[in-house]
């Protein structure tokens, strides 16, 4: 206070000035006459007064009453009536490359009662807020979604989403609150990104739509609308809400479904649920079960009355089945059917099934056989289903498998026991094939009215339940039975075998002789030719020797003739000569045999009588004989009579000069010498 008591007037005036002035500027800072905008927000400007009073109806003011305005202030300096205007800066809303923004107004027309989201076929320009009013643009969360770029928008009417931020001004708690959990739910659905079906992954995306008018009493799915894209309302996939919902679509799960592709979709208005691709495999068929489509006429015939096929696109089991490949098929909207169309095999074993899975819940055949054993069976049915009658089959039983269950195990299963019934146990097992062979055509007839086809009927070896071993005995039997006839059997082919091989080796010896054989007879042939040959040579010779000898033989008897008279007389004359020597001979001879006889007589008597003599001349031609044959005298091999003494026998010679010695002393020979009867020896 001291201080200021000494102040001069000019210090009290300078003092003025500048509290004047910092006044003065406060007072224009506040009053709002000159504001600033950088280029890259916004300002939103809020009327703090005026002479037309306040809003009456909505949120911004559109003509002059204080309120927030519907324009925007861009970058630059502006000027302003002071004190009039209160300048709210935010940034411009940025949706980044791939992304979604979504717009929720604070003014507007409210909503009717079966509306869910605004409007925007006609307000559908964010950046003007009079123009979006004053267009019948509508309140709340909007139909159409904000793309990448960067937009001037008034905050104060509309409330932008993005997936970084939440852009808006004057937010109180609850709104905050509300926003925040609308971007919880865009999030949870990924709706700030557009829906991406990848082609590898083999989708397709079922469309729910949340807005426009409720589907039909008796309806689950809405039909596909203005789904061409000649069509005015082509809304190109749900992306375009008002179209899709000026061409008639309904709220609710979409029959249409959505591809491969990337699509940017208000997930408010349509939430994506992506489901795998319907894959119809070589070999099999899909029937189709259709929830929805037209009302159509059946077309399975009059003979057919197990329900009704209809066209494609109707609703009930269409006629045609899919083939094989993928199908962007709506899974709720139908069902579709696998049917194989390959031969499949059906086993009746617990521990074996087909690929199919179609016969995991069968199990072998429980028999009661005719001498009452117990065996059960295990077989296979193999079977055929055309592939235009899978959709009489789906529409009679449901499925393959309830049909493999409810029809064909029962009706196998009956047949094989009334077969058991009236057969033993070993024909059972003897006449497997039989049986076999006669089931399978049976059985093809009653497949048949089942539009199926019965291939083969395989039947396996029957063997005991748990427990049991009666049946094993039996086979034991069986098998020592088959041992015994193969025995018997292998017998007969070995005997078979050896004949079969005598033949053989005999026709090999035929063989072997044949080439003789043949030599043989070519060689007699060319032996007949030859002589045929010789002989006709020897009878040209004949007949020369002939006519030769007729002239010789002629010459002959000439000169015979001549000289047998010459040889005549010669004759008679030799013969007169011979006559007188001949007989003067004989008288000669007459005498000399006379002598010889007289000396002989007395030599016999001399030596013994005739006997000696006798014996002396066959002692002296055995000399002869012995000396002209050259023989030992003492043979080499001696034949000994019977009963000798000692062993010993005597030889020819010592017999005869036994016989010789006992003659000459008049005694008889000894029994060794003579030779014994011949029935003796």
């Amino acid at each position: 206070m001291e201080t200021l008591q000494y102040l001069s007037p000019m210090g009290w005036k300078a003092i003025e000035i500048a509290v004047t002035l910092i006044v003065l500027a406060i007072l224009f800072r506040w009053s709002g006459v000159i504001r600033y905008i950088p280029n890259d927000r916004l300002g939103i400007l809020e009327k703090l007064w005026s002479f037309r009073g306040s809003v009456d109806n909505g949120f911004i003011a559109l003509y002059g009453e204080a309120g927030f305005q519907p324009g925007v202030v861009r970058g630059g300096l502006h000027f302003f009536m002071p004190f009039q205007y209160a300048m709210h800066r935010a940034n411009l809303v940025t949706i980044p490359q791939g992304q979604i923004g979504y717009v929720f107004a604070r003014d507007g027309e409210p909503l009717p009662p079966t509306q869910t989201l605004a409007s925007n076929v006609d307000a559908d320009d964010f950046q003007d807020v009079r123009g979006f009013l004053t267009k019948g643009g509508q309140k709340g969360p909007q139909r159409k979604i904000l793309r990448e770029g960067t937009y001037a928008i008034n905050l104060a009417q509309f409330i932008v989403l993005t997936a970084q931020s939440t852009y808006a001004v004057n937010l109180n708690a609850s709104e905050q609150g509300l926003f925040a959990d609308m971007s919880t739910l865009i999030s949870e659905r990924n709706g700030f990104e557009p829906v991406v079906i990848h082609d590898a992954e083999d989708l397709i995306g079922v469309v729910t739509i949340h807005d426009g008018p409720a589907l039909p009493d008796g309806e689950i799915i809405a039909p596909t609308v203005a789904n061409n894209p000649k069509d005015p309302n082509f809304h190109n996939n749900f992306q375009d809400p008002e179209k899709f919902l000026n061409a008639g679509g309904y709220r609710g799960r979409q029959l249409q479904v959505l591809a491969d592709g990337s699509y940017f979709l208000n997930r408010i208005f349509a939430t994506v649920e992506l489901v795998e691709k319907t894959i119809i495999d070589v070999g099999t068929v899909g029937v189709v079960v259709s929830y929805t489509g037209r009302r159509s006429a059946d077309i399975s015939g009059q003979s057919y009355r197990h329900g009704e096929l209809v066209e494609t696109g109707a609703r009930g089991v269409w006629s045609t089945p899919l083939l094989p490949g993928k199908y962007a098929f709506n899974t709720y909207a139908g069902n579709i059917i696998i049917v194989p169309t390959t031969n499949f095999v059906l086993k009746w074993t617990k521990e074996q099934f087909g690929e199919h899975r179609l016969d995991e819940n069968l199990s072998e055949v429980s028999l009661i056989t005719k001498d009452a054993f117990e065996p059960v069976l295990p077989l296979s049915v193999v079977v055929h289903i055309d592939y235009m009658k899978a959709p009489l089959v789906v529409q009679r039983f449901g499925d393959i498998k309830r049909l493999v269950e409810q029809t064909l195990d029962p009706m196998v299963s009956a047949y094989f026991k009334n077969i058991a019934q009236t057969k033993t146990l070993i024909e059972l097992l003897q006449e497997r094939s039989e049986i076999q062979r006669k089931s399978g055509d049976e059985m093809r007839e009653k497949f048949n009215s089942y539009s199926l086809e019965l291939q083969e009927v395989l039947i396996g070896t029957p063997r005991a339940s748990n427990g049991q071993n009666s049946i094993e005995q039996i086979l034991i039997q069986l098998r020592e039975r088959q041992i015994a006839v193969e025995k018997v059997e292998t017998y007969k082919l070995q005997e078979a075998a050896a004949i079969q091989e005598r033949t053989l080796r005999e026709k090999q010896a035929l063989a072997e002789q044949q080439a003789k054989i043949t030599t043989s007879a070519l060689t007699i042939e060319i032996s007949e030719n030859e002589g045929k040959a010789q002989l006709a040579r020897t009878r040209q010779q004949a007949e020369t020797i002939q006519v030769t000898a007729k002239a010789e033989a002629e010459k002959v008897r000439l000169a015979g003739l001549g000289e047998a008279d010459r040889i005549k007389a010669i004759a008679l004359a030799d013969a007169e000569r011979i006559k007188a020597t001949g007989f003067a001979d004989a008288q000669k001879v007459r005498a000399v045999g006379l002598a010889e006889a007289e000396a002989t007589e007395k030599k016999v008597a001399a030596f013994g009588g005739p006997d000696y003599q006798l014996h002396s001349q066959v002692l002296m031609r055995f000399a002869e004989a012995i000396e002209n044959g050259r023989l030992p005298l003492v043979p080499q091999i001696q034949v000994g009579g019977a009963g000798g003494e000692k062993g010993a026998a005597n030889g020819l010679v010592e017999m005869m000069l036994s016989m010789l010695v006992a003659d000459r002393l008049g005694r008889p020979a000894s029994p060794a010498a003579v030779p014994a009867p011949i029935e003796q020896q």
